[in-house]
């Protein structure tokens, strides 16, 4: 099992909308179980539902668990998705081509 450090959403619009739907996609692409915790408070990572439960907003600190042979991998990916959203990068659609299952 593999755990990210604490990753704080600083995009104003936190995590739902067409950033949830990103961040589904890219979940969906890993083979590990990957989940999202707030406040010690962990869901499935790939559940829309579960994500959305957690009312992240702009300002919340998270952190992400996988378990799996691609579990770094996972963490890595996630990771770098959430800082892309944090940064309003031109770098997401590359991330997203990246972590896109065919």
């Amino acid at each position: 099992m593999k755990c990210s450090d604490v990753i704080t959403i600083t995009n104003s619009s936190g995590l739902h909308g067409r950033y949830l739907n990103y961040f589904m996609q890219v979940a969906g692409y890993f083979d590990a179980a990957v989940w999202i915790e707030k406040d010690g408070r962990r869901v499935n990572a790939k559940s829309m539902l579960g994500v959305l439960s957690l009312g992240i907003i702009g300002g919340t600190p998270i952190r992400f668990i996988a378990e799996g042979f691609d579990e770094d991998l996972a963490i890595t990916g996630l990771t770098e998705l959430i800082t892309c959203f944090n940064e309003m990068d031109n770098h997401l659609d590359e991330v997203l081509t990246k972590y896109r299952k065919e």
